[in-house]
């Protein structure tokens, strides 16, 4: 499962960049968003690779952000009661189940397929270089630093 981060703005985008943000949900800057590893979404995260920074995420740091950023339509937070609710016990249920895709995201009614995310603590490294010298592009396993840097 790959998590996709966006890092820049939208000034000076072209059209159809835009619109492949737009249909990863992507709208606003330190927005994240999960896609499964598909072909599809990997061409469409490669489209947006100088806008984003991507990487493999793993279940300790999408269950920290499950618990931390998770919310409900309405904006709500996502507690153990909200989630039982949903038709979960836990939340490490919940996160388990859409981690090892036996359910998706936008499947569980209430549930937001987003996470908005904070400006990371110490900063970007640049937002105009790619990975290792700047934020953006694929970054592998090590999107999990930048994720927690940022819940």
């Amino acid at each position: 499962m790959f998590a996709v981060i966006r890092i820049r703005g939208r000034v000076g985008v072209r059209r159809e960049i835009e619109d492949t943000l737009k249909m990863l949900r992507l709208d606003a800057v330190n927005t994240c968003v999960l896609v499964p590893e598909t072909p599809d979404y990997r061409g469409m995260v490669e489209k947006v690779k100088d806008f984003v920074a991507y990487g493999i995420i793993d279940f300790d740091t999408f269950l920290a952000m499950l618990k931390k950023r998770g919310r409900l339509i309405g904006d709500k937070r996502l507690t153990e009661e909200n989630v039982k609710k949903l038709g979960f016990n836990s939340i490490e249920e919940m996160a388990k189940a859409i981690f090892e895709g036996k359910v998706k995201m936008k499947d569980i009614a209430g549930l937001k397929p987003l996470f908005r995310l904070t400006p990371p603590s110490k900063g970007h490294r640049s937002i105009k270089e790619h990975y290792p010298k700047g934020s953006l592009g694929y970054w592998g396993t090590e999107i999990n630093g930048l994720i927690e840097r940022m819940i």
